[in-house]
């Protein structure tokens, strides 16, 4: 006898047979093959829905039609995604970054808020585009090249300076300072503060009743006006290297008073100790703060024997002769590299105490005079002391009242001389004798690449005469910048091939 027929063929069949000979042709097909009638059970009812059965089939899908079109399982976030919503949520309470993988550490970093406490990222973060969304939020101008490139080090260094900037004496509490250094010492290699407030003056309170009561005049007392001290920070600051200032006020407005552009004794002796005590400094300005001749001699009397200072910047200030002479004093106990004393109030005894010290100088290559008043008898001696110095390359005396003296002295200068790369002699009265006689001493100098002789009263032929010649001395340090083996000297050459002999 042959095997039943499954309930789903029948189904099929059944449904399947649209034509009446289709039909009559399987019902005559399984009457001749099946004797017996077929169970009234096995062939569904014709009213119920396909599929109401739940036993009919195991394997068949069921379709799920969303209410939302727009739904789809893409849009479902994986739980790693949740994963790290929450840990950028709860970033500030409990920081987690160091045991994620790197692919989830950089997500975290990209969603972080650049507003989180610098307690929690500090020490923490040191990925560079997370610092770097700190700055540009911050502040719309950012050139992150004075700052070596570096985001983070640009922020903190930035961020420290402006809270100097806002400091004021007796007023701000110093914890918002300090409390600073345990986040920003390893990365603070500058400060640049343009401003220093000074304390708030409050009014004298009205005195009544007999004036012999509260004292005399004489023994009421100037409140402070010392500004912010900067030794416990500086000291704080283990890689500091570079410290420029400024002590005055910005956009005062019509507050302006006299002192408070005021660099006190106070403030001086303070710095100087700040700077003496800091042997990683290297760049030290302090410009455009009144300084004298006293306070010249304080602060580079500390820089004696300074084991890392190279340049030292006091320009825009009132030195003199006396303070002059400390900076003579400086090159021969330092390993100064720049010297710069621009608009000041140098004359000719303080040129010629920095010209004896220069004969005898193996470290300074850049000296900055300009703006001051040293006169031929200041030129003469300088360009004396250039016949024996063998390192200095940059020479600035523009605007220093010289004139032809100096220029004949200078001529000789350029004929022996090999290590000056740049001269200014511009705003001088060098006259058209002064510059046949600079142009006579181009003549024989090859090394001279810069000659700045503007507003100086020399011929314009001696002038382009002179700039023919520098760019003859550019060509030539050029080629030998791209091919040093061409030039090499016959006596060096012969050595490196008979290195035996």
């Amino acid at each position: 006898m042959q095997e039943p027929v499954d309930t789903p063929t029948l189904s099929a069949l059944s449904q399947s047979s649209i034509s009446t000979q289709g039909k009559s042709s399987s019902v005559a097909q399984t009457s001749s093959v099946v004797p017996q009638p077929l169970r009234p059970s096995i062939v569904p009812p014709p009213s119920k829905p396909k599929g109401w059965n739940s036993g009919a089939s195991a394997n068949r899908m069921r379709r799920i039609i969303a209410e939302d079109p727009e739904w789809s399982l893409a849009i479902v976030p994986l739980l790693t995604e949740l994963c790290i919503q929450q840990i950028v949520k709860n970033f500030q309470n409990n920081p987690i970054l160091k045991q994620l993988l790197p692919e989830h550490k950089q997500k975290v970093l990209d969603l972080l808020s650049p507003d989180l406490p610098l307690a929690v990222t500090a020490n923490l973060i040191h990925d560079e585009s997370y610092w770097r969304r700190c700055c540009t939020q911050r502040w719309p101008v950012c050139h992150v090249a004075n700052h070596v490139g570096s985001w983070k080090r640009m922020f903190f260094e930035r961020h420290l300076e402006n809270l100097l900037k806002h400091f004021i004496p007796n007023t701000t509490d110093p914890a918002v300072v300090l409390d600073l250094l345990p986040l920003c010492r390893d990365y603070v290699r500058r400060l640049r503060v343009d401003q220093f407030l000074p304390p708030v003056k409050l009014p004298t309170p009205p005195r009544g009743g007999d004036p012999t009561d509260s004292g005399s005049e004489t023994e009421m007392e100037e409140p402070a006006t010392d500004h912010y001290q900067l030794g416990e920070l500086v000291a704080g600051l283990s890689h500091l290297e570079e410290l420029d200032l400024v002590y005055g006020v910005k956009d005062c407005g019509m507050n302006f008073e006299w002192n408070l552009f005021l660099f006190t004794y106070g403030d001086c002796h303070s710095l100087a100790a700040t700077i003496k005590a800091c042997h990683t400094l290297k760049v030290f300005r302090l410009t455009r703060s009144k300084v004298d001749d006293d306070k010249s001699r304080i602060l580079i009397h500390s820089l004696l024997d300074h084991p890392a200072l190279e340049e030292l910047d006091l320009s825009h200030n009132l030195i003199g002769d006396r303070g002059a002479r400390a900076a003579a004093k400086l090159l021969s106990h330092s390993r100064l590299r720049v010297l710069n004393l621009a608009n000041n109030q140098v004359r000719a005894p303080g040129a010629q105490s920095l010209a004896h010290a220069l004969a005898h100088n193996t470290n300074l290559i850049s000296l900055n005079l300009r703006l001051n008043c040293i006169e031929d008898e200041g030129g003469q001696a300088l360009a004396h002391a250039l016949h024996t110095n063998r390192c200095l390359t940059t020479l600035h005396l523009g605007g220093n009242e010289l004139s032809e003296p100096t220029a004949t002295l200078l001529s000789q200068v350029l004929a022996i001389n090999t290590t000056l790369t740049s001269i200014n002699l511009s705003c001088n009265h060098i006259g058209l004798d002064g510059g046949k006689q600079l142009l006579e001493g181009m003549s024989d100098n090859s090394t001279l690449l810069e000659f700045d002789l503007r507003l100086s009263d020399v011929a314009q032929e001696s002038e382009y005469l002179i700039g023919q010649a520098l760019c003859a001395n550019r060509e030539a340090a050029r080629q030998r910048t791209s091919n040093p083996s061409h030039f090499m000297s016959p006596v060096s050459a012969k050595d490196s091939e008979n290195p035996a002999g």
